[in-house]
Order: structure tokens, then sequence, then C-alpha cells
């Protein structure tokens, strides 16, 4: 089976932020699905992993801000390499407060989204969150940046290292040196499983 045939799906790239109490985080995700107009709702799906996840189903409230093409690579690497755990990822970041009381971002975004949720589903290592739209607005951040638009022209290419045995994420570049893969692997950058690495020729 070819996972890549998985990125040939559309979608877009977008940072998922919530604050429960003082609790601020945010992470990045390219699950972000209308379902309805009226209500106007969405879903989202979140790795159970993920510090936003937790405070998501601690506050029952979160932002969506709509990434554009303009986003910098770091932007990316801010809110998608490392844990809110570990780090305050909103420190020194200029950004804006919607009506949730969840900060946003005003720059390399073209719009966001306040949403309160609804419902959830268990789907094993993530949670999907049905959700109301309660705001939005439009910002001036230009075309929205789809996955394959950050692959082809955001994500830096990984400089080749032939001398390296093992197997590279195709996500993120992370590199598990060894001949075999274990079935349970977690790469500890992104946070894909298995399926994202590919033998290092």
């Amino acid at each position: 089976m070819n996972t890549k045939a998985m990125h040939n799906i559309t979608c877009g790239l977008y940072m998922l932020s919530s604050k429960a109490g003082e609790k601020a985080g945010g992470c990045i995700i390219n699950t972000v699905m209308q379902v309805t107009s009226k209500p106007l709702r969405i879903t989202i799906t979140v790795n159970k992993a993920n510090n936003t996840h937790d405070l998501i189903q601690e506050s029952g409230v979160f932002a969506v801000s709509l990434l554009s093409e303009d986003a910098p690579f770091g932007l990316f690497q801010h809110f998608g390499f490392q844990s809110g755990r570990d780090v305050d990822k909103f420190a020194g970041l200029s950004t804006g407060t919607d009506v949730n009381g969840v900060p946003y971002l005003t720059w390399a975004s073209c719009g966001y989204l306040s949403c309160k949720v609804v419902s959830s589903m268990d789907l094993g290592t993530h949670t999907q969150f049905l959700a109301d739209v309660v705001d939005c607005d439009v910002l001036p951040g230009g075309n929205p940046v789809s996955y394959s638009y950050y692959q082809a022209n955001i994500k830096p290419r990984p400089e080749p290292k032939p001398e390296v045995k093992g197997w590279r994420c195709t996500i993120c570049g992370y590199i598990y040196e060894g001949e075999t893969l274990p079935e349970d692997i977690v790469c500890p950058i992104c946070k894909h499983g298995s399926e994202a690495f590919e033998k290092i020729q």
C-alpha cells in the first residue's frame, strides 16, 4: 500500500488554538471541514497527544487561523514541531483574541473562525470535534495555503544523507537510524506513525 496517495487529498493547513483558564496553546492541523451552513458548523480532528486537544476538552472552545501562502516555515515549526506542554507558543507573538478569549493569528492568515464545541467523537488516536462557528472574519493574508502548496513551496527539502541507513519521515524529514522500522514507531517531531516513513535508499 502506497500511503503517499493520501498526500493527494485536497486539504488546507491551519493553526488550531484553544485556551482553558490562563493556559493557551496551538498546533498545526489539516483536518478542518464545514459540515453545515444553518447552523454554521465545522468539524476538526485533533491528535490526543497534542496539548491543544486537552485544552479544547477542558474549555469547549477553540479558534482556527486560516493560514495563508505567505506563512513562513518557521510558523509551522513553532506550532507543529514542539509541544505546548514544554513551551508557551504564544509568548512574544502578535495575536488577536476572539469572542471566546482564544488567541488567533492576525498575520500569515487570511481569516479565522471562533468555535464552540457541540459534541465529540473518540477516533482512537484522535478526537473529532463538531462545533458551532460563533464568529469569523476575513484577514488580509492572501490565498489560503493548501497541503500541496506547503509541500512544494514552504517546507524545505531535506538534505540527502546517503551515508545514513534507516528510515525518513516523509512529513517532517526526521530520520530513524536502523535496518528495521518498529511497527509502533511515532515520529518524535510530527507525531505520525510508521505509515509516514520511507526507507532511505
